[in-house]
């Protein structure tokens, strides 16, 4: 106990204090207790993958705050420059572990992504906070909003170029569905381009692109830049929509069951911390700006983190559908439906040829036991049912009960 004591001194110790309220008892006290007997981590280090992004605070602070301990085990979370390298990184193993696209896990998992590998969805990391950002350029030609940019594309007639951050991935099907809404068909009267995270705003600064789809801070990035306007926000296409996923190899789970859960009850207790006060999302928003995490500026990250929204034209509000990472449990949850939507609009753009078993799919991918246990060590909510209904912004709502009908039934499609 005592070596372990003298060890946890150190930068994490200050951040671990400050959240002992939250927490419990600090978590260097915590971790001999824990981590003994049959449900001890097999694997007691763990690297977990993240890309530059507000949404990946929830592993950050884990490691930051020593939660990770509590649970027996350390997370290394290691900056990644791009989706692609991390889908590589965790098939191969070299990461354990990612803060990771949903869409990306069930591309993989089919082989629509690249290489093929079984893969794992240990828990949901948070909704809401991405945004769909639209060049200056086009803003003073009218194209602030959906309508708009499809008033411009008919009149205005050119190659528009718009960035995703993965073909299966989140921002790509975000994109999608925002300008097939809008009578734009993604396929056909646009160029999509795939652009890592944090090389959006300098790419659209140079004229690469009209608009992206991205995660936080690079859309408010890109209004404090002066390069762009905030068209549409991602919680507007579908209000608390799933985003990052915790997400590993069905390999890691079986091999490390324990340090499977261990770590997804770590993050989830982080989450919590997180949306538990403001005070805990500004020390969040200090923290994950720093250099070894997203490199940006505070500012950047606690405005949108707190819901106070601006779209670079001049208009102001209070979003009460901001980035949550734990709402009661009902973020963190795997619900199957979530995974089944991604492979729908999956088949919806000519990704997958044939309907899967969309069903099926999801209980594979989505571990609901191993969540359900870290809950419980967590001492988080589970909801009751596995499945969820919601409404998207065309109306269409989506509750997984007829995958097969409600992938065939837009108008808009590859």
């Amino acid at each position: 106990m005592t070596e372990l004591l003298k060890s946890s001194l150190t930068r994490r110790t200050v951040l671990q204090a400050a959240a002992v309220g939250a927490v419990g008892i600090n978590p260097a006290l915590r971790a001999a207790v824990y981590a003994q007997g049959s449900d001890a981590p097999e694997k007691k280090e763990v690297k977990i993958g993240f890309i530059p992004l507000t949404d990946c605070a929830s592993v950050v602070m884990a490691s930051v705050l020593g939660i990770d301990q509590k649970y027996g085990v350390k997370i290394i979370p290691t900056k990644e420059a791009s989706w692609a390298g991390v889908r590589d990184k965790l098939v191969n193993g070299e990461l354990d572990f990612a803060h990771v696209l949903y869409g990306l896990v069930y591309g993989v998992h089919m082989g629509t992504a690249g290489p093929k590998k079984d893969m794992a969805v240990l828990m949901t990391l948070n909704n809401n906070g991405q945004a769909i950002t639209l060049s200056k350029k086009l803003a003073d030609k009218g194209a602030v909003d959906g309508a708009g940019l499809a008033k411009l594309m008919a009149s205005d007639k050119r190659e528009y170029t718009f960035a995703q951050t993965f073909p299966t991935g989140t921002h790509a099907m975000w994109l999608y569905y925002w300008l097939a809404a809008n009578g734009i068909n993604p396929m056909k009267d646009a160029k999509v381009i795939t652009v890592p995270p944090p090389q959006m705003v300098a790419n659209m600064r140079v004229g690469n692109m009209d608009g992206f789809c991205v995660g936080e801070p690079w859309g408010h990035r890109a209004i404090i830049d002066g390069i762009g306007v905030t068209a549409v926000t991602t919680q507007d296409v579908w209000k608390d929509h799933p985003e990052k996923v915790l997400g590993t190899t069905a390999d890691f789970v079986k091999k490390y069951p324990n340090t499977a859960r261990a770590v997804t009850a770590a993050i989830i207790e982080a989450g919590k911390w997180i949306d538990a006060s403001l005070s805990n999302k500004n020390k969040m928003a200090e923290t994950v700006a720093d250099k070894s995490y997203v490199n940006t500026s505070v500012d950047a990250i606690n405005q949108r983190i707190l819901g106070r929204y601006q779209n670079g034209m001049g208009k102001t509000w209070d979003d009460p559908n901001y980035m949550k990472f734990y709402n009661d449990g009902a973020v963190s949850f795997p619900y199957l439906s979530d995974g089944m939507w991604f492979l729908t609009q999956h088949k919806r753009w000519g990704l997958i040829k044939e309907h899967p078993d969309y069903l099926g799919i999801a209980k594979q991918i989505n571990h609901i036991d191993v969540y359900k246990q870290a809950a419980t060590a967590a001492k988080a909510s589970v909801p009751k049912e596995i499945m969820r209904s919601s409404k998207l912004m065309d109306g269409t709502v989506w509750d997984g009960k007829d995958p097969k009908k409600y992938a065939d039934s837009f108008k808009v499609h590859a």
